[in-house]
């Protein structure tokens, strides 16, 4: 479940110019077009901060902004959400909203250690789809805003943690696993259109090797059943 049953006095409720994201980010007029194409209106849903949830800020997460997209259609470009984000000085997680539909969406967002007022940004990640008005979670358990956002994102990403494993590593060996996931694809369509044996053969190791080292990164707890 990502969907948050956010504390009443976190709520805000404000309407978000669209202007002020084309402001904050320099937009293209191809970006202007597909927010204009796609964006029906962005509201501030919940402002989370130290004096509505009580929990202590940290110097990477002073406070974390609630957006709710309202789609025009059924589906949103990441380009959407990377200007958003860019736009807004805070770490975001996102609720889209297309008909009776909520999606959960949110990019890893950290402030720049090269260069001051900066942020780095992950690509998106986003939950399910369900129904606008499913059951929530109430906000996970956390001792700061730091914390807090961590387990947020955290249940954003589809592979499970490993021990030790903080956000950031985590989200590595996620873009690892979806580039490996793309390599298999590659192999297997070239296994298909390929006729010669040897050749055929090749592609086979290769394509073993590939689905080995995508299911160790999938789980790295198993290591295989090989002698060491």
């Amino acid at each position: 479940m990502t969907l948050y049953q956010y504390p009443p006095q976190t709520a805000l409720k404000r309407v978000i110019p669209k202007t002020r994201i084309y402001d904050g980010v320099a937009a293209s007029t191809a970006l202007r077009d597909r927010f204009v194409r796609e964006v029906d209106q962005i509201t501030w849903a919940h402002k989370l901060a130290p004096e509505t949830l009580n929990l202590p800020a940290t110097a990477a997460v002073p406070e974390i902004q609630v957006f709710r997209v309202t789609l025009k259609g059924c589906a949103l470009h990441d380009d959407i959400l990377r200007a958003i984000d860019r736009a807004i000085p805070f770490p975001l997680m996102f609720e889209l909203v297309a008909g009776d539909r909520i999606q959960p969406a949110a990019a890893y967002k950290r402030p720049s250690e090269a260069e001051r007022g900066k942020w780095v940004l992950s690509d998106p990640l986003r939950g399910e789809w369900t129904t606008r008005d499913a059951p929530r979670a109430p906000l996970p358990v956390a001792v700061n805003m730091g914390a807090l956002y961590d387990r947020m994102l955290s249940a954003l990403m589809p592979v499970a943690p490993v021990p030790g494993e903080d956000v950031e590593t985590r989200l590595a060996r996620l873009a690892a696993i979806r580039a490996k996931e793309r390599e298999i694809a590659q192999l297997q369509s070239k296994l298909k259109r390929e006729s010669q044996f040897n050749i055929k053969v090749t592609l086979h190791g290769q394509l073993a090797e590939a689905q080995a080292a995508f299911d160790h990164m999938k789980d790295p707890s198993k290591t295989g059943g090989g002698k060491p």
